[in-house]
């Protein structure tokens, strides 16, 4: 099975970077990622939009749907105040 290569990032300086960015933009659009740095130090990435995936999802609430009845205790009133006077500490 063959391995598919990613093109590797190309490295620029944020001045360089700023000049350049409409070259870049067109470059994450043909699936080439682009590190920038300041002062050396990587600060950001432009990367294509295909590669970009948020760290977390909103799992969906459909499945939790339902009346809670029962999820505080037989007294949630009182269950609730303890919670309340927690917080007050």
């Amino acid at each position: 099975m063959a391995k598919m290569s990613r093109p590797s990032a190309v490295n620029k300086g944020a001045e360089e970077a700023r000049n350049q960015l409409p070259d870049l933009l067109a470059a994450a659009a043909r699936g080439r990622s682009t590190i920038i740095s300041r002062h050396g130090r990587p600060v950001a990435a432009l990367v294509p939009i295909d590669a970009y995936r948020p760290g977390i999802r909103q799992e969906p609430l459909l499945p939790l749907a339902g009346s809670g009845r029962g999820l505080w205790g037989k007294a949630s009133a009182r269950t609730l105040r303890k919670l309340r006077d927690e917080w007050e500490r």
